[in-house]
């Protein structure tokens, strides 16, 4: 459930929110500040970038007990609403200050964002913007928290029997513990093409939860 923060103003400011990866430990975040006037559209572009996920998959912010998410996929499930409708500003001035945006229906990434603090919008340049983290993004498609857990067990292990296989599938160069912020940028230069048609099923299954 979203919890809401009174007082806040929702004129022109800048937006600083942290992004945690639910059920990982050690935790995986990042500190991200972006314009007031951003969309929950362009708000998932910010995560995805920072996080470093590909964007090959549905998602969905859960905010205050409605679901928001890509306009060609509210058909796909019901009592969802527009992502691009809705603004950080207008977060603001309706108090939520804590949220869930979700990442492949699948491996069912959840992430709590929390807005920590608003100031005066400064040169529009600036934002988007990660500006701290911790910690590399799990690989697409490798079972959500648990399967990347027993991933990283198998790849710890020399003796473990999925060892070599593990890592030949991670690549050689992935240390789950880097993180480098001047390549967390929030930008792309093309928008996200994310999966259009999910398994019914599936999509069912996580917005029927709670």
């Amino acid at each position: 459930m979203a919890k809401t923060a009174a007082g806040r103003s929702a004129g022109k400011t800048a937006v600083a929110l942290k992004v945690t990866l639910r059920d990982i430990k050690p935790p995986v975040w990042r500190r991200l500040v972006l314009p007031g006037t951003m969309t929950l559209a362009e708000l998932h572009e910010a995560i995805q970038a920072a996080m470093g996920w590909h964007g090959g998959h549905l998602h969905a912010f859960d905010i205050a007990g409605r679901q928001y998410g890509d306009p060609r996929t509210v058909d796909v499930v019901d009592d969802m609403d527009d992502e691009t409708r809705l603004t950080l500003n207008g977060l603001l001035r309706s108090g939520v200050a804590r949220f869930t945006y979700t990442y492949d229906l699948g491996d069912n990434w959840q992430h709590q964002v929390l807005i920590e603090r608003t100031q005066p919008a400064l040169d529009a340049g600036r934002y988007p913007a990660c500006v701290a983290g911790k910690r590399n993004c799990p690989p697409e498609d490798c079972g959500g928290p648990w399967g990347y857990a027993e991933l990283l067990a198998a790849i710890a292990d020399p003796t473990h029997p999925e060892h070599a296989d593990r890592r030949a599938w991670l690549g050689e160069d992935f240390d789950p513990d880097e993180f480098d912020v001047d390549a967390a940028a929030c930008g792309r230069s093309e928008p996200l093409r994310p999966q259009i048609d999910p398994p019914a099923s599936l999509a069912h299954r996580l917005y029927q939860r709670g």
